[in-house]
């Protein structure tokens, strides 16, 4: 139960270790105390088993622990550990499709019939006009799938094989949100019909071409996307759910995350979130004028500024300027991870979702924050 298990873990479960250096980007001992802090309240306060924060500048890389790995041993957690990052993926399958507009095999404004022909076409709905940059921004209007997949029934069998087309077709079967492009609402089908797309275009599934483009180029060794398999591979805390507010938490870290797909299916560690984003801000992954699209963003109507590009979002700093990034949940784990133009990159994890509070997330992206603020990004909306 929540209650016994913030008890235990302030009893003496958490453990907050810093390695790796320097406080980098702490700036001073206010802020490096203001990290701990928070990533220890995400492990008592909010409920989270266990939490890691991971940070690289120019002074190196940080890497900050609280809690545990797993409830049962009490074991720590990694500091290099491997986690599925949830929607972060939507990043990498965005920089596939702009690679390709770069090579002029894709065209950012032609409809997206165009190169899947007949497959967002739906019963009483003609989507005929959705262009490809209305699926990467959210702006396309098509239905969430996920709004119509029962979790329960994902929890009863969690090792099933989901069909993307098929999870693509039981959001088709819906009524659009709004007309293509007059609005913003974030939905997962997006990304699905997006890596169907680079499947069409290159021949190749999209994992081969984030592996071709982007993991091998980078050296990404911590990263890779499953497919069916079950297994998170290396260092990794144990996943959790919680199914209800005063249910037991239940080990999910055996998953098959196919009913994420390219929506939402990879595996990664803080430390390699962190270099695809620095590269991807940085100019190491697109032209510049691919990277001018993908940063320009549309208002999404949150409180805190959110704006959202093409796979990737700017959220203000607090101590001014914007950062980017994205943030991302799956069964068992929850990610969020920024980086500034001026080279500082932040990722935080936490071993638990669904069952997290509405603070589990408000305290990440405040690490985040906390962890990039020394270095102030100027760039504009």
């Amino acid at each position: 139960m929540r209650g016994a298990l913030t008890l235990a873990v302030a009893a003496g479960v958490a453990v907050s270790v810093l390695t790796g250096g320097t406080a980098a980007g702490a700036g001073n001992g206010a802020d490096q105390a203001r990290l701990r802090q928070l990533l220890d309240r995400l492990t008592t306060i909010d409920g989270g088993p266990g939490a890691l924060l991971h940070l690289r500048d120019r002074h190196g890389d940080t890497v900050l622990t609280s809690g545990v790995a797993d409830v049962n041993s009490n074991a720590p957690v990694p500091r290099d550990s491997r986690f599925r990052i949830g929607s972060m993926t939507k990043p990498y399958v965005a920089t596939v499709i702009l690679q390709l507009v770069g090579e002029h095999r894709v065209s950012l404004d032609a409809p997206v019939e165009r190169y899947l022909p007949g497959v967002v076409r739906g019963k009483g709905h003609d989507r005929r006009r959705i262009t490809v940059r209305q699926l990467l921004q959210h702006t396309s209007g098509v239905p969430d799938y996920l709004a119509y997949v029962d979790p329960q029934e994902i929890l009863k069998d969690p090792l099933a094989h989901h069909d993307t087309r098929d999870l693509v077709n039981l959001a088709l079967a819906h009524p659009q949100a709004f007309r293509p492009g007059r609005g913003w609402r974030y939905s997962n089908t997006n990304y699905l019909l997006a890596g169907m797309l680079i499947e069409k275009v290159t021949g190749h599934t999209w994992a081969e071409e984030i592996h071709r483009r982007i993991i091998t180029p980078l050296g990404l060794r911590e990263t890779s996307v499953p497919g069916d398999g079950s297994a998170i591979p290396g260092p990794h805390p144990r996943g959790y759910v919680r199914p209800g507010p005063d249910a037991p938490l239940r080990d999910l870290t055996a998953f098959n995350p196919s009913v994420a797909g390219p929506a939402g299916a990879m595996i990664s560690s803080g430390a390699d979130v962190d270099r695809f984003l620095g590269a991807l801000v940085n100019g190491r992954l697109l032209r510049p004028a691919q990277l001018r699209e993908l940063m320009r963003t549309r208002p999404t109507g949150d409180s805190d500024g959110r704006a959202y590009g093409l796979g990737l979002e700017s959220r203000p700093l607090p101590c001014g300027g914007l950062y980017w990034g994205h943030s991302g949940d799956i069964f068992g784990y929850e990610t969020v991870s920024g980086a500034t133009v001026n080279g500082s990159q932040a990722t935080v994890m936490v071993n638990l979702d669904p069952g997290g509070t509405d603070a589990q997330s408000n305290d990440m992206k405040t690490a985040v924050q906390t962890a990039l603020c020394p270095d102030r990004s100027t760039t504009s909306q």
